[in-house]
């Protein structure tokens, strides 16, 4: 979705191909944005192409002579600087990952189910709340959360991402970087310098684990976006820790080995990916982000009101259509690996439409980056439940990412055991 900075080194599995061997250092990197930037205004007046459709030829030399620009400036500039109406070949996917044409058979396709926070609140009704909460993580990985009390904090969350992306180009461009350690990043696609395919998404990246500390490095435009993100970031983080409690209590979990984790939670890792999915001319062609699990515990997602969202449940996609007023949730790798396989870290991806920009904001949480996350000792028995998962740590995953292909499950695929 949830919706990983899934180049992501701190939260979510990447789907970004192998680094390649002669990847650029990061201080040629920076060189070449730099350069890149200060070429801005002479390469809108210069384009040849500008004013007709070129051929193939033209295009790809076009692609060739631009390629760095189209890499490390993104979709919003393209689109702005261009006003494209054909996919440029960097985005489009070979036939078999391309999105098939939406199923318009709706009222076959399953719902995702839709936890009220206000029953998990109520003593009279909480035990059957924490059955369907249970049931969703099991079935799907994904729920819809209603009156969990962000609404207002929400509301001007996707406000002020809209206008952060709406700034001039120089503006966002001032978070460009290709550290994808780094706490504030803007960028594009996974990681747009190894990227076969680029994927049709931008995205400003804000680290939330310590906000006193972090707040004063994060934009300065538009004006409150410090002020409306960190509110949001808290109140996500409250939801994370409600949720968190729930679930452990519908695993049976509780006593010492509840508050442990939960402890973890409090001072554990936040990430906010604020995601713009611009119109594109032709999205059959590409998806904003493509299948895709998340790494941490539970990711907490806002949406506006243009779907996108689709999920992978019994063998076919399904479309989340965003609920007024809903957040969505879905469990990450370390819940599935913490639960010993009862909950699922399901595959989701984003389409894109030819008609409206689309703007989400993902908030990933997990536990403290040196934690080590294993099964609970509660969920495993020599009988019925053996160990499903090795133990792991961030450190880990780092290794799997600069090592291989961090496509689908597949970090969480290298973490399992051979059970009989």
């Amino acid at each position: 979705m949830a919706i990983l900075d899934l180049d992501m080194a701190r939260n979510s599995n990447s789907t970004a191909p192998p680094c390649h061997a002669h990847t650029a250092p990061a201080s040629d990197q920076q060189r070449r944005l730099r350069q890149a930037e200060c070429n801005k205004a002479g390469a809108d007046a210069d384009d040849p192409n500008h004013g007709h459709r070129p051929g193939a030829e033209e295009e790809e030399e076009e692609e060739e002579g631009e390629g760095e620009e189209l890499l490390l400036k993104g979709v919003r500039h393209l689109c702005e600087r261009r006003g494209i109406t054909r996919l440029p070949a960097r985005y489009v996917l070979p036939p078999s990952d391309r999105p098939a044409a939406p199923d318009h058979q709706r009222s076959s396709c399953p719902t995702i189910p839709v936890i009220d926070l206000a029953r998990l609140r109520a003593p009279a009704e909480r035990a059957a709340a924490l059955a369907e909460l249970d049931a969703a993580c099991r079935d799907y990985g994904f729920f819809q959360v209603v009156g969990h009390g962000v609404g207002g904090r929400g509301m001007m969350m996707l406000d002020v991402a809209r206008r952060f992306f709406d700034l001039p180009f120089g503006e966002r461009a001032r978070y460009m970087s290709p550290d994808i350690r780094a706490a504030v990043r803007y960028g594009t696609s996974f990681n747009q310098l190894n990227d076969g395919v680029l994927c049709w998404r931008d995205f400003l990246k804000l680290v939330c684990d310590d906000l006193d500390g972090v707040v004063p490095s994060w934009p300065d435009a538009p004006a409150d976006l410090r002020e409306v993100v960190s509110a949001y970031a808290r109140s996500s983080r409250r939801l994370f820790r409600e949720l968190m409690e729930a679930a452990l209590e519908a695993l049976g979990i509780g006593g010492p080995g509840a508050g442990e984790v939960l402890a973890d939670c409090d001072a554990g890792s936040q990430m906010l990916m604020v995601n713009c999915f611009p119109a594109c001319p032709e999205p059959d062609l590409t998806l904003g982000m493509p299948p895709h699990s998340d790494y941490g515990f539970l990711t907490i997602l806002l949406q506006d009101e243009v779907n996108g969202l689709e999920v992978r449940h019994a063998d076919r996609w399904v479309l989340v259509d965003p609920l007024p007023g809903s957040l969505v949730v879905n469990v990450g790798d370390h819940f599935e690996m913490y639960s010993n396989g009862r909950y699922k870290s399901v595959l989701h991806r984003v389409r894109v439409n030819s008609a409206r920009s689309r703007i989400s904001v993902a908030s990933l949480h997990s536990l403290p980056p040196a934690r080590v996350i294993g099964p609970a000792p509660e969920l495993v028995d020599d009988v019925k439940n053996p160990r499903r998962y090795m133990d792991t740590d961030f450190a880990t995953f780092i290794d799997y990412l600069s090592s291989a292909e961090g496509k689908h499950k597949s970090f969480l695929q290298t973490r399992r055991l051979l059970t009989s």
